[in-house]
C-alpha cells in the first residue's frame, strides 16, 4: 500500500496540461448530446415559447402604463383597456411558466440519458482496457473518474442546458425589443457587453487550470482513501494511523486551496458583471428620463425599457455566473475522456503493439469486438459442465518471452508441453515469472516473442472470450462478491442448476461448512465474505470453478494463506478438481506440487529445471535446494531483486 508518495501517471500528466484542448472538449461534450437531439429539440422550443412570453409581457405592462397615466393626467380611463391588457398579461406569465416547467423537465430527461450512456461508455471502457492499465493507475483515481467526474459533468449539464439556451434566447429577445423601443437607448445599453466578454474570457482562461488542478486533486484523495479502507487493519497493526491521516490532511489541504482558488477565480466573474449592469441601469433610468422629458418617450416605453434592460443584463450575469460550472465540467470531461482516449487491448489478431501495455499502440477496439479481462461464459451457457469450444487441453509454450517494459524481460525463452489431463507445477522464487506465466496463457498482457498454442492453435486465434472459456482459474487472493454463497458458486457458470451447484458444492468441500451456517447456500456475503474464513472463501472459488466444467485450470498459490488443516482440505478439494483437466498449479509449499505429472523450476524468468518430483530431488538441483529448505530445516538463499510478478 502507497503511504507516502503520491504517483504521476501518464493520464494525470495529460489532464493537468489539457486546457490547450478545452475547445476540443467542449465539442466533444456537445457531440454527447447527438442521441437526444429530438428532446433537446422539444427544449430549445419550450424555451423560445417561454422566452417570446416573457419577452412581450413589458410591452404590454408598459402600455397598461399609459393607459393609466393617461386617465390620471387625461381624464380619460379606459378601464375595459386596461383589464384586457392585465389578463392577457397574466396569461402570457402563465403559459411562460408552462413552458419553462416543460423545458426544465425536458432537459433533465435528455441529460440523464446522457449521464446514462456516459457511465455505460466508462464501464465498457474498464472492460476493455488492458491490465497494464491498472497496473500502472491507482484504483480510487479511476473510481473518481468513473463516479466523481461523472456526476459532476451530469449536474453541470443539466444546469447548463436549462440556463444556457434560456439565458442566450432573453438576451436576443430583450435586444430585439431595446431596439424597437429606442435605438439610442439600447446603443447605451450595449455599451457595456465588450467590457464584460472581456472579463469574462480573461477570467475562463485562469480558472480552467484551477479546476482541473481541482478534479485531479480529488482523484488523489479518493485513491489515498480507497488504500486506507483496503489496509485499515495494516494501518492499525503498524500503528501508522498519524502517518495515515497526515498524507489524507494535505491531500485534504491541496484539495481545499485548488477548490478554494478555483471557485474565487470563476466566481469573481458575476459581482463584476452586476455592478457594471447597475451602471448600465443607472445611465438608462437618467437617458430615458430626458427623452420622456422631451417628448420623444411615453412614460410606459421607458418602463418597459428599463424591465427590457434588466431583461438584458440578467442573462450577461448568469452567463458569467455559469463560468465556474463550465470550467468544473470542462475539468472533469478532460479526464473521463482522457481514460475512454486510453489505449485498449489490441483486437484480436490486431497487428498492434504486442504487449498490450497502457502506454503504447493507438487502436481503439470496438466495443463488440474487444474483450473484457476475466470474462467467463456468456449467458445461457451450457450446463452439462461442458464449455463452449472444449478441447483437449495439450498445451504448448514454444520459446515465450515477455517483458512488462520492452527493455526488462521478466520470462525469457520458455519452452514446454503440458499434455491433456496432466499436472503442471510452477515453482521458484518470488518474481521468478511464475504469475507472468499464466497470465500470457490467459492472454491478460500479450507475448513479445514466441508463442502458447492449445490443441496446435495459437492461441492469438482465438478471441479472448473463447480462449478464457476454456480455463477456470483459482488465484490465491479469494475473491468473492457481495452475494449469496448460491449465487458466488454460480458465477462460475450463470444459470446452473441447483443439482449442479450443489453438486459443486459437495466435490469440493464446501457443503461441509455452509450446511452449519443459519441461512445455508442463502447467507449473503458482504465486505468480501469477511464472515468466513480465508479458507472457507478458497473452497467456494474452488467449487466456482469446477462448475464452470472448464478443460484447462489454473491454481495460484491457493493455498498459501491457510492453516495446515485447511490447506489439505483445500488440496483434497484441487485434487477432485483437476481430474481430467490440465492444470497450472503455482505454489510455494512444494507439499502441494508433489504429485504433479510435471514440475517447472522458474528461476530470473528462465525455466531452470523440469521434471516429476523424485526425478528433481534425484537431479539435486535448484529444486533440492528448495526441497531442503522447506522440509530438511534448512534455509534458502533469496534471489536477487526482480522486477517479475
Amino acid at each position: 500500500m502507497r503511504t507516502a508518495t503520491t504517483k504521476t501517471t501518464p493520464t494525470t500528466t495529460a489532464v493537468a496540461g489539457a486546457g490547450a484542448g478545452a475547445w476540443a472538449t467542449g465539442r466533444r461534450l456537445l457531440g454527447l448530446l447527438r442521441p437526444v437531439k429530438w428532446r433537446m429539440l422539444a427544449a430549445v422550443v419550450a424555451t423560445c415559447a417561454f422566452v417570446a412570453l416573457n419577452v412581450s409581457a413589458p410591452k404590454l405592462l408598459g402600455d397598461a402604463t399609459d393607459v393609466v397615466v393617461e386617465g390620471v393626467f387625461g381624464g380619460t380611463f379606459n378601464e375595459q383597456q386596461l383589464a384586457a391588457l392585465l389578463l392577457v398579461v397574466a396569461v402570457m406569465y402563465i403559459g411562460a411558466s408552462v413552458f419553462s416547467w416543460v423545458q426544465g423537465a425536458v432537459t433533465a430527461m435528455a441529460v440523464q440519458r446522457v449521464s446514462y450512456g456516459l457511465r455505460a461508455a466508462v464501464e465498457d471502457k474498464l472492460a476493455r482496457l488492458p491490465s497494464a492499465h491498472f497496473d500502472e493507475q491507482r484504483r480510487g483515481d479511476v473510481l473518481s473518474r468513473a463516479t466523481n467526474d461523472v456526476d459532476n459533468i451530469s449536474q453541470a449539464m443539466n444546469q447548463l442546458l436549462n440556463q444556457l439556451i434560456l439565458s442566450v434566447l432573453m438576451l436576443l429577445g430583450a435586444l430585439s425589443m431595446m431596439l424597437w423601443l429606442s435605438p439610442l437607448l439600447a446603443v447605451i445599453a450595449l455599451v457595456t457587453v465588450p467590457f464584460s466578454t472581456v472579463v469574462t474570457v480573461l477570467i475562463a482562461r485562469k480558472s480552467q487550470a484551477h479546476f482541473s488542478e481541482q478534479w485531479t486533486t480529488t482523484g488523489e484523495l479518493n485513491a489515498h482513501l480507497e488504500e486506507y479502507i483496503t489496509g485499515h487493519e495494516v494501518l492499525k497493526a503498524f500503528g501508522r494511523q498519524g502517518m495515515a491521516t497526515e498524507i489524507f490532511t494535505n491531500s485534504n489541504d491541496r484539495l481545499f486551496r485548488t477548490s478554494a482558488r478555483a471557485q474565487y477565480v470563476s466566481g469573481a466573474v458575476q459581482p463584476l458583471l452586476v455592478f457594471v449592469s447597475n451602471l448600465n441601469y443607472i445611465a438608462v433610468a437618467v437617458v430615458g428620463a430626458l427623452q420622456v422629458t422631451a417628448g420623444a418617450m411615453t412614460i410606459g416605453g421607458v418602463q418597459a425599457f428599463i424591465q427590457f434592460s434588466r431583461l438584458f443584463s440578467q442573462p450577461i450575469g448568469q452567463i458569467g455566473g455559469m463560468l465556474t460550472l463550465i470550467q468544473s465540467c470542462m475539468a472533469s470531461a478532460e479526464r473521463v475522456f482522457a481514460l475512454l482516449d486510453a489505449p485498449e487491448i489490441p483486437r484480436d489478431g490486431a497487428g498492434q503493439d504486442p504487449a498490450g501495455r497502457a502506454g503504447s499502440g493507438q487502436h481503439r477496439a470496438d466495443p463488440a469486438e474487444a474483450d473484457p479481462p476475466g470474462a467467463g461464459p456468456a449467458e445461457g451457457a451450457p450446463t452439462d459442465g461442458v464449455t463452449v469450444g472444449a478441447t483437449g487441453g495439450r498445451v504448448v509454450f514454444d520459446a515465450v518471452t515477455f517483458g512488462y517494459s520492452r527493455d526488462v524481460p521478466v520470462v525469457e525463452e520458455l519452452s514446454f508441453t503440458a499434455e491433456p489431463g496432466q499436472t503442471v507445477a510452477i515453482v521458484g522464487h518470488t518474481g521468478a515469472g511464475k504469475t507472468t506465466m499464466v497470465n500470457l496463457l490467459m492472454r491478460f498482457y500479450e507475448l513479445d516473442s514466441g508463442r502458447i498454442t492449445i490443441d496446435g492453435e495459437d492461441i492469438t486465434g482465438r478471441s479472448r472470450d473463447e480462449l478464457r472459456s476454456l480455463i477456470g482459474m483459482v488465484l490465491q487472493d479469494a475473491w468473492v462478491f457481495s452475494g449469496s454463497i448460491r449465487e458466488n458458486i454460480e458465477y462460475g457458470r450463470p444459470g446452473a442448476s441447483e443439482a449442479d451447484i450443489l453438486e459443486a458444492a459437495e466435490a469440493t468441500l464446501v457443503d461441509h461448512f455452509v450446511r452449519a451456517l443459519p441461512d445455508g447456500y442463502a447467507t449473503v456475503l458482504g465486505n468480501d465474505g469477511d464472515t468466513l474464513s480465508q479458507g472457507q472463501r478458497q473452497l467456494i472459488t474452488i467449487a466456482r470453478a469446477h462448475l464452470a466444467g472448464r478443460s484447462i485450470l489454473i491454481l495460484d498459490e491457493a493455498t498459501s494463506s491457510v492453516d495446515t488443516r485447511t490447506e489439505l482440505q483445500i488440496r483434497q478439494a484441487m485434487q477432485r478438481l483437476r481430474r481430467g483437466r490440465t492444470s497450472f498449479v503455482i505454489a510455494h509449499r512444494l507439499s502441494t506440487v508433489r504429485d504433479a505429472d510435471l514440475i517447472l523450476v522458474m528461476d530470473h524468468g528462465r525455466i531452470v529445471e523440469q521434471g516429476n518430483h523424485q526425478q528433481l530431488l534425484a537431479a539435486n538441483g535448484h529444486y533440492g535446494r528448495l526441497y531442503a529448505a522447506q522440509f530438511a530445516g534448512g534455509e534458502e538463499t533469496p534471489s536477487a531483486p526482480e522486477s517479475g510478478r
